[in-house]
């Protein structure tokens, strides 16, 4: 169960570069784990944006960003180029790592029912407790939000 207070579920994912990346990599920061649809796309840009302008605040803080969606790592490098992303963007297209995180869900636009990642933020402590829990994301004031919960 996913809960504020438990441990967040343990990952191993490539990065953009294939380097596979851990939770546990981070022990000792606050670990900003945001999940989001598509990269290129309007929403996700934003919010990816977003953090990129905020990425100082949280370095202050002993915060690291890490984005994740089912996309490839070369997509991953080509968004983070394109959009000069300071900060890590993991691939998870088995969807494992969605599925653990409860972000992987059946949606609906215009009728039609699809699966598809809720966008979702999950603050997790410097021992991999999970923090906060932000559900269904609205990208508008979300970064702002996240560093309330960081300064604590």
């Amino acid at each position: 169960m996913l809960e504020v207070g438990k441990k967040a579920p343990a990952f191993n994912l490539a990065d953009s570069n294939g380097r596979n990346v851990s939770l546990r990599d981070f022990r000792g920061k606050k670990v900003i784990l945001y999940f989001y649809p598509k990269d290129m796309t309007s929403g996700c840009s934003q919010e990816a944006c977003n953090f990129r302008d905020a990425f100082p605040d949280f370095s202050k803080l002993n915060a690291v960003i890490i984005g994740v969606n089912a996309d490839s790592a070369s997509i991953h490098k080509k968004f983070i180029e394109k959009y000069s992303l300071p900060f890590i963007l993991l691939s998870d297209e088995s969807k494992k790592i969605l599925n653990r995180y409860k972000v992987w869900k059946e949606k609906s636009m215009y009728g039609k029912k699809y699966m598809g990642i809720e966008r979702t933020t999950f603050v997790i402590d410097e021992e991999e407790k999970i923090l906060h829990i932000f559900s269904k994301v609205k990208v508008s004031g979300h970064v702002e939000e996240v560093l309330k919960v960081i300064k604590g």
